[in-house]
C-alpha cells in the first residue's frame, strides 16, 4: 500500500444563483463521467474529489447514482457500487454530512445564506471532500471545517465567515495518511 497512486480532482462548480437544481445534476453527470473514465484509464478506483461542489450533500448531484453517487456513510459504501437501471455505478463516501447542525465542534455549514424566498435552510455543505471506498484506507476522518488561520479568525462575531478577512465560504482541510 505504501507508495499508492490516488486520482485527486479539486472542483469549483457553478453557483445556484446561475445554474437550477437540474441544471447542477446534469452539470454533475458530466464532471462524475469525466471521473469515472479517468479511474478506468489509471485502472484503480484510489479517487478524491474536493472543493466548492455549489450543491449540498442530499442535492441530487451529489447523490445521484449518476452523478456523484457520495453517501453520507461509510457502510452505505461498503460494497463499492451499487446497480440502476441495469448499469453499475460506483459509490463516494461524503464525510460532510456529519457536520451539518449545532451539535457539532464547528460551523453548521461552510456557508452562510438566508434565501429570500419560502425555503431556506441558511447554511449550506457546498464545500465537500468525497472519497472513494478504495481510498478509505488512507481516509481516518481527518477533516474539518477551517474557521481560523494562524492567529486570524475567519468568523464575524455572529458565527458566519467573514469575507472581509477571508471567503463567504469556510475553506475546508482533510487529510489522507498511511494506509498500515
Amino acid at each position: 500500500m505504501a507508495g499508492a497512486e490516488f486520482l485527486l480532482a479539486a472542483v469549483h462548480l457553478q453557483s445556484k444563483v446561475n445554474l437550477d437544481g437540474q441544471d447542477q445534476l446534469a452539470e454533475a453527470t458530466v464532471l462524475a463521467d469525466a471521473i469515472r473514465r479517468e479511474v478506468k484509464l489509471r485502472g484503480h478506483e484510489r479517487t478524491v474529489v474536493f472543493g466548492d461542489f455549489n450543491m449540498n450533500p442530499f442535492d441530487s448531484g451529489v447523490v445521484a447514482a449518476n452523478g456523484f453517487h457520495a453517501m453520507m456513510t461509510r457502510a452505505a459504501v461498503s460494497d463499492g457500487t451499487r446497480t440502476v437501471q441495469g448499469r453499475q455505478y460506483p459509490f463516494f463516501y461524503n464525510p460532510m454530512w456529519g457536520f451539518f447542525g449545532d451539535r457539532t465542534p464547528g460551523p453548521p455549514g461552510t456557508i452562510y445564506y438566508r434565501r429570500p424566498g419560502q425555503i431556506s435552510y441558511d447554511w449550506d455543505m457546498f464545500d465537500q471532500v468525497l472519497i472513494r471506498p478504495a481510498a478509505l484506507p488512507w481516509f481516518q476522518g481527518d477533516v474539518e471545517i477551517v474557521t481560523e488561520i494562524g492567529e486570524v479568525s475567519l468568523l464575524k462575531q455572529n458565527g458566519r465567515p467573514n469575507p472581509d478577512v477571508g471567503s463567504d465560504h469556510f475553506p475546508i482541510v482533510f487529510r489522507l495518511r498511511s494506509a498500515e
